[in-house]
C-alpha cells in the first residue's frame, strides 16, 4: 500500500476529531497518519479478521490523545522528530529505582535529583508505579488501575510534575506498562466474575481441564515455588483462569481487539502525562498458541507494530522498550527483523551480554562470551539495547546450549557451574548471592544479590579489592557495548543489600527484594566521604558515564565487533564511527594479561591513548592491563 493511500473514511473521522485543533496541529496529525497508517493496517491485519475495523478505531483514539496533548509535548514532539537518534547518544546513562525505596514519593524524588545527575543520569527508570492490587502484588507487576498512582506515592498530578521537572533536567521519564496479565481485583477482572461476556473474553477462561492441560504439556514454569502450574480456579467463575506468573495475576487475550484499542489509550494516555519512554513488561508471553512454550509467538511483534504505530500518531516522542528476557536467538526480533524491522520497539534489555559479563568474572574465560555475542546479528537501524549487569530481577543463566558445545562446554554443567559460583557455594567463590526459584526438574537455579554482593563486596567483604576492580569492569564493559547503560538503585553505591528484606510484609517469600535495598539519604552522604566503599563505586561509575558521553564512537548505531586473537583471559571489542574507532580491552582475570601493541594501527589507532583510566602504558612491544583492567583506547 502506497505511504499516502490513508482510506478517505480516515481523512472523514479526523476532520472531525481535530475540528478544534489549529490548522497546523491538524496538518501535522495528517501527516503522521499517512507515514504510520501502512504500518498500523499492515500488524492489524495479520491479527484480527475485521482489520479495517480496528485500524480505524485506534487512529480515532490517537486523534483524541493529540488533541489533548499539552502544548510542552507538542515542542517535545517536534524535537525528538528533528533529532530522531536522541536515545542513542553516547550521554544516555540510566538508572532505575522504586521511587518509594528511593524518595519515598514522587515528590521526594524531585527533591533527590542532584544524585542522580551527578552520577551522568539521563534515562530514569521508575519501577511500576501505576495503582497495584493491595497486599502481593509482585512487586507492582500487578495493576488494579492504568490511570492512577499508587496512593503513598502521590497522584497523576505528581507524577505529571515529576516528568516536566525531569524534562527540564535533561532526563527521561520511564515508567513499565503491564501488557500480558492485570491484578484479579482489576476492573476488568471483576467484571468479568460477575458474568460480563464481554469482559470474560478479555481473558483465557475455561470450564475445565482439558485444554489448561493441553497447554501445559509445553509450557515452562515462571514461579515454580510458590505459583506452579499456569492455570488458577476461579470459583466464581468454576472455570480455570490463566496465569501465568501468579493466581492473582490474570493474562489477557490479545486475540481480542478490545484489549489492543484499550492499551493503546492507555499508552496515550501515559504519554500525555510527560512519559517518554514505556517499558513494555512481559511481552514475550501475550500470544498463546498450543504446542509451545507460549513465548516469543509471531505475533507478539505484530501487537507491538500495531501499538507502537499508534502511538507514533499521537506523540511521537515516545519510545517504546521491551522487556524480553529471552535467549540471544529470539532477542533481535523484539527490535525489528524482517517485515517488522524498525517498526517495533526501539530498545530492548541486552540480557545476553549481562548473563556474559557474570560468565566471564566467574570463569576468567572469554570464548564463550566473545562466540555468543559475535554470532549475534547486527542491532536493527533505529533501535538500541539497555545493557546492565544488574535490575530489579534475579538472574537466571540464559547461557544458550548451541554457544556453550560450540566452544567445549556443556550448558546445562555451565549454568550449573554460575549458580553455584554465585551464591557461593563453589570453593573460592567471592560471591554472596542467594538462590532463587530452584527447580529440582530442570536444575534451574536463579540468582539474586546486588551488584556489590555477586563481585566480592557483600555482607563478609570476600575481596574487597578485586571487588571494586571488577564492578568498574563490568560497568565499563555496558558502558562500551552501545545502547543505553542502566545502572540499577544502590548498585552505585555499592550496597551489599538489605539484610531486612524479609521483615517486610508481602516480602517474606520472595528473596529479590535482598537487591532491591532502600536507598536513604544517609546512604546518598556516604558517596561524599573520602574513602568509603559507596564513594569508590559512585565515584567510578560517575566517571564512566562522564567519559562515554565525550566519545562519539559510543553512539549506538556505531557496530560493535568483538576481536579474535586475543588472549583468552581479555574480552576485545571494537566501536567504528566517522570520528574515529575504539578499542575496548577487558581483562577478565586477576593476573596481568598481554595483549600485542600492534593492535591500534590494524585497527586504524595510529596514536592510540588509553582515555578511560587515563593511567595505562601503551608503549613498548606489548600492552599489558593489570588484573581486571578495563581500557578504552582511542586516537589521539
Amino acid at each position: 500500500m502506497p505511504r499516502s493511500a490513508v482510506p478517505d473514511a480516515i481523512h472523514d473521522i479526523l476532520r472531525a476529531a481535530l475540528s478544534d485543533v489549529p490548522q497546523h496541529r491538524q496538518e501535522a496529525f495528517a501527516l503522521r497518519v499517512e507515514r504510520w497508517w501502512p504500518d498500523l493496517h499492515d500488524a492489524v491485519t495479520a491479527l484480527y479478521p475485521d482489520p479495517d475495523d480496528v485500524s480505524r478505531r485506534l487512529v480515532e483514539g490517537a486523534a483524541r490523545a493529540f488533541a489533548e496533548r499539552p502544548d510542552d509535548l507538542h515542542r517535545l514532539d517536534e524535537r525528538r522528530l528533528l533529532e530522531p537518534d536522541w536515545f542513542q547518544q553516547p550521554d544516555m546513562f540510566g538508572y532505575a529505582c522504586y521511587v518509594d525505596r528511593f524518595g519515598g514519593t514522587l515528590t521526594g524524588l524531585i527533591e533527590r535529583l542532584d544524585h542522580l545527575t551527578d552520577l551522568g543520569v539521563t534515562y530514569l527508570h521508575l519501577m511500576p508505579l501505576l495503582t497495584p492490587r493491595p497486599g502481593d502484588n509482585d512487586g507492582g507487576y500487578a495493576v488494579m488501575d492504568y490511570r492512577s498512582v499508587r496512593e503513598d506515592l502521590g497522584t497523576t498530578d505528581d507524577l505529571r510534575d515529576l516528568a516536566t521537572t525531569l524534562r527540564n533536567r535533561g532526563i527521561s521519564p520511564v515508567i513499565d506498562l503491564v501488557l500480558n496479565h492485570v491484578a484479579r481485583e482489576h476492573d476488568w477482572a471483576v467484571k468479568a466474575r460477575s458474568g460480563d461476556p464481554a469482559f470474560a473474553d478479555w481473558f483465557l477462561i475455561y470450564p475445565d481441564r482439558a485444554t489448561p492441560d493441553a497447554y501445559e504439556r509445553t509450557l515452562p514454569e515462571v514461579f515454580p515455588d510458590f505459583a506452579p502450574g499456569s492455570f488458577t480456579h476461579e470459583a466464581d467463575l468454576d472455570g480455570w483462569v490463566w496465569t501465568t506468573f501468579n493466581e492473582w495475576q490474570w493474562d489477557l487475550n490479545w486475540a481480542n481487539p478490545a484489549v489492543l484499542i484499550e492499551f493503546a489509550d492507555i499508552v496515550a494516555y501515559l504519554a500525555n502525562l510527560g512519559i517518554e519512554v514505556v517499558r513494555l513488561d512481559a511481552i514475550a508471553f501475550l500470544w498463546k498458541r498450543l504446542g509451545t512454550n507460549c513465548q516469543n509467538q509471531p505475533e507478539v511483534h505484530a501487537i507491538t507494530q500495531a501499538l507502537r504505530a499508534t502511538a507514533r500518531m499521537a506523540a511521537p516522542a515516545l519510545l517504546f522498550k521491551a522487556e524480553a528476557i529471552v535467549g540471544p536467538r529470539d532477542l533481535l526480533p523484539y527490535l525489528g527483523t524482517g517485515q517488522h524491522t524498525g517498526r517495533v520497539s526501539d530498545i530492548a534489555y541486552h540480557n545476553s551480554l549481562m548473563v556474559q559479563v557474570w560468565s566471564m568474572l566467574a570463569t576468567g574465560r572469554t570464548d564463550l562470551a566473545r562466540h555468543a555475542l559475535s554470532t549475534l546479528p547486527p542491532t536493527p537501524p533505529g533501535g538500541t539495547w539497555v545493557t546492565y549487569i544488574r535490575c530489579h530481577d534475579d538472574i537466571g543463566w540464559a547461557i544458550d546450549d548451541g554457544d556453550a558445545a560450540a566452544v567445549g562446554l556443556s550448558g546445562a554443567g555451565h549454568r550449573h557451574f554460575l549458580a553455584d559460583w554465585y551464591s557461593g557455594e563453589f570453593p573460592g567463590s567471592p560471591a554472596e548471592g542467594t538462590v532463587f526459584q530452584y527447580n529440582p526438574e530442570t536444575g534451574d537455579r536463579r540468582i539474586s544479590g546486588t551488584a556489590a554482593a555477586l563481585a566480592g563486596l557483600g555482607p563478609s567483604r570476600r575481596d574487597p579489592e578485586n571487588a571494586f576492580a571488577r564492578l568498574f569492569l563490568a560497568h565499563a564493559v555496558i558502558g562500551a557495548w552501545g545502547g543505553i547503560p542502566v545502572i540499577w538503585s544502590g548498585d552505585e553505591l555499592g550496597s551489599p543489600g538489605d539484610p531486612h528484606w524479609a521483615e517486610e510484609a508481602g516480602h517474606e517469600d520472595d528473596n529479590r527484594w535482598i537487591h532491591r535495598p532502600r536507598v536513604t539519604d544517609a546512604d546518598r552522604a556516604r558517596r561524599h566521604v573520602q574513602g568509603s566503599d559507596a564513594q569508590r563505586v559512585f565515584d567510578g561509575i560517575a566517571h564512566i558515564a562522564r567519559t562515554r558521553a565525550g566519545l562519539p564512537m559510543m553512539h549506538a548505531e556505531a557496530p560493535v565487533d568483538v576481536l579474535d586473537g586475543l588472549d583468552d583471559g581479555v574480552l576485545g571489542i571494537t566501536r567504528r564511527h566517522p570520528s574515529g574507532t575504539l578499542i575496548g580491552l577487558f581483562n577478565v582475570t586477576g593476573e596481568y594479561r598481554q595483549v600485542p601493541s600492534d593492535l591500534g594501527p590494524r585497527h586504524g589507532v595510529d596514536t592510540p591513548r588509553e582515555v578511560l583510566s587515563g593511567t595505562a602504558d601503551l608503549g613498548g612491544d606489548a600492552w599489558w592491563l593489570p588484573p581486571y583492567a578495563a581500557w578504552w583506547v582511542v586516537g589521539a
